[in-house]
């Protein structure tokens, strides 16, 4: 081909049958097959489609494209949803055993607790200072705070000056209404 035969080939397509026929078959096999009737409908008395049928064709099966598109559509997001759902129940799994090993957790922190504060509680004051110096001031304070005020005073006293100071600058700070219960 040459000229204004190339030209006229490239810009209507639907005119040649060669172009046509093989594009019906693949979009034909792509969305539904059609039934006998829509094919004879593209085809006019002398075997040539015509633009009219062409068009005519594609609007008959746009319906039953949609549909199927919107079915795969439908069973990808069911297919997502189901995905999901088994994702939020691995999730409650891990949350109950996390809340119960928590749990655990803060039974056995209470009972060691109760525990140290029972044994700096039968100490004597000299004892207990140099142990509470070498641990961590926010320790230290919350171990105080829960001995008997007496006992605690003499312990400070027992203390190095600087460390005593830090822990009962916390201590005034817990103390302070105007501190946030929040931690964060």
């Amino acid at each position: 081909m040459s000229g204004p035969d190339l030209i006229s080939a490239k810009s209507k397509p639907w005119q040649r049958s060669s172009v046509l026929l093989p594009a019906l078959a693949l979009l034909g096999l792509m969305v539904a097959l059609p039934s006998a009737d829509a094919q004879e409908q593209v085809r006019d008395a002398s075997g040539q489609t015509t633009e009219n049928e062409v068009l005519q064709y594609c609007n008959n099966i746009a319906d039953a494209a949609r549909d199927r598109r919107y079915a795969l559509q439908k069973q990808d997001l069911e297919k997502l949803q189901s995905d999901v759902n088994d994702r939020i129940a691995v999730m409650e799994k891990r949350k109950t055993e996390y809340e119960d090993w928590l749990a655990k957790r803060n039974e056995f922190m209470k009972q060691a607790e109760n525990g140290l504060v029972d044994m700096f509680k039968t100490m004597k004051p000299d004892t207990a200072a140099p142990q509470l110096e070498a641990m961590q001031p926010p320790l230290a304070a919350a171990i105080i705070m829960r001995l008997p005020p007496r006992q605690s005073g003499l312990i400070l006293s027992e203390m190095d000056a600087k460390k005593a100071a830090a822990v009962a600058t916390i201590i005034a700070s817990a103390a302070d209404p105007n501190t946030s219960k929040d931690p964060s």
